[in-house]
């Protein structure tokens, strides 16, 4: 077992490639061992067969890393919630909202996010090229499901953008602001609850306040959390997917030329870029293990964090054929919406939004082209365009 820890994470934020350094983690023996900006060292599964194992295995632990110096990409830490808890208590949590994002609930949601996609490439052609695809279509399609989801009044959708920037930026701000963003979003939240406890609507924050006051199954921190929860991460990802998704199929013109022959392909194309498309900037929320455990070769041991890249496993071509090209007949293997206990609520949802947005896109908008250059996020934990100019 090698002492050397090397600095992380690999990936630039200016595109959406996957660093050389990944590829050749994975052709060594082993586990990468590697410091991020702040907190532990850790180990750092890459290839497919190490991320699952530690995704999926009990013995490994998220809430563990609230009581020890996480490794992390930026110096403020949220305290927990959802995604830092274990069984039982993260199996109560997730119960609560699983049944707002079951399959069946998505499908009768989807009329919905068709006619919002449709709505927002009317816009679109109604102003006219160029436009910027984040600002005017990537961002309102999942923002407005979500707060219709949640019960967020229309007005006040665009006061959360800045407190969901805020949360998943890395080092862009101070501890002190950071802290002052995500308490502004949680008073806000209180507020919000407030006002659904005295006027009940038939949304999930509605239900949530139900599970808590009629069941006592959530404290009112608890609720709140889950609340922020669903409003940051049930939008920033696919905000973010569908331009990465867009410059991709941009980039390779014959899979662009194949879905617009057969819209049927669209919901394959979507598993295959999500595959395809490194998002997380590095791997993030560390699993400690809570017993010696051994990892592609490496004995882990009890107490040690192990951080997992997603992006890099779902490109491991000891595992996926032809890794570095789009095949959309692929079968659905990756863990883009991770693995294990943990894997992502909304998954469902992000499917729907990010079909419906493609196909919205690609067959409303036949000349779509790039209109200037990208601009790029940075000091984030998503990778992806903050604007993207296109013409059709």
């Amino acid at each position: 077992m090698t002492s050397a820890v090397t600095p992380y994470p690999f990936n630039s934020p200016e595109g959406i490639g996957l660093d050389d350094a990944y590829r050749s983690a994975q052709e060594r023996p082993g586990m990468v061992r590697v410091r991020l900006p702040f907190g532990e060292p850790a180990w750092l599964a890459t290839r497919y067969e190490d991320a699952r194992l530690v995704l999926g295995d009990r013995r490994f632990s998220t809430a563990a890393a609230l009581d020890r110096d996480e490794p992390r990409l930026r110096e403020s830490r949220t305290g927990g919630g959802v995604l830092q808890t274990d069984p039982p208590e993260h199996t109560r949590l997730r119960t609560l909202v699983a049944k707002a994002f079951t399959a069946r609930r998505v499908e009768e949601l989807r009329p919905r996010i068709r006619a919002l996609a449709e709505e927002l490439v009317d816009g679109l052609i109604a102003a006219g090229p160029p436009a910027d695809l984040v600002e005017d279509f990537a961002l309102p399609l999942p923002v407005g499901v979500i707060c219709e989801l949640l019960g967020v009044p229309v007005e006040d959708r665009p006061r959360f953008r800045r407190w969901s920037d805020d949360l998943l930026s890395t080092s862009g701000l101070t501890d002190d602001e950071f802290q002052t963003s995500f308490r502004e979003l949680r008073a806000y939240l209180a507020e919000l609850v407030a006002q659904h406890r005295a006027r009940p609507a038939d949304d999930l924050m509605s239900a949530l306040i139900a599970a808590r006051d009629e069941r006592d199954r959530l404290s009112e921190t608890e609720l709140i959390d889950l609340c922020a929860a669903v409003l940051v991460a049930g939008h920033e990802t696919t905000a973010t997917q569908i331009p990465n998704f867009v410059l991709v199929l941009l980039e390779h013109p014959e899979k662009l030329a194949e879905l617009r022959g057969n819209e049927e392909l669209i919901p394959a194309a979507v598993e295959e870029l999500l595959r395809y498309v490194p998002l997380g900037s590095a791997g993030s929320f560390a699993r400690y293990a809570t017993e010696d455990v051994r990892v592609g070769g490496v004995l882990v041991r009890a107490g040690e964090p192990v951080l997992v890249s997603i992006g890099a496993a779902n490109r491991d071509g000891s595992h996926f054929e032809a890794p570095d090209e789009l095949h959309f007949d692929r079968p659905r293997q990756h863990i883009g919406f991770g693995h294990g206990v943990h894997h992502c609520l909304g998954a469902q949802l992000a499917r729907a939004e990010l079909q419906e947005a493609l196909r919205a896109l690609l067959f409303r908008l036949p000349g779509l082209r790039p209109a200037g250059d990208v601009e790029w996020k940075s000091q984030m934990l998503v990778r992806g365009p903050r604007t993207m100019p296109i013409g059709w």
